[in-house]
């Protein structure tokens, strides 16, 4: 059997406050970010087809996470069997 270590009698830290701790406006915010700059080049710059089609890949790409994230949280609050837990 494993002897304690100075670690098993450190104070774990308080978890983050709830705004600290909810990535939802950081994945709307960033797919937010692709979706102006997708119109801005949709807008004036569409003759640079590279980053207009990136900016279009950023946007779905987040739209996609975002419902991903939404459906396994739904499912954990549920208490599926399958869903990861933590949210």
């Amino acid at each position: 059997m494993a002897e304690p270590s100075e670690h098993d009698s450190l104070p774990s830290p308080p978890p983050l406050p709830a705004r600290l701790a909810d990535p939802v406006p950081a994945i709307l915010g960033g797919t937010a970010v692709w979706a102006l700059a997708f119109l801005y080049f949709l807008v004036f710059d569409s003759a640079n087809a590279l980053w207009l089609w990136s900016c279009f890949a950023g946007m779905m790409l987040g739209i996609i996470g975002y419902g991903l994230f939404a459906w396994q949280r739904r499912a954990s609050r549920r208490g599926s069997r399958g869903a990861q837990t933590g949210f």
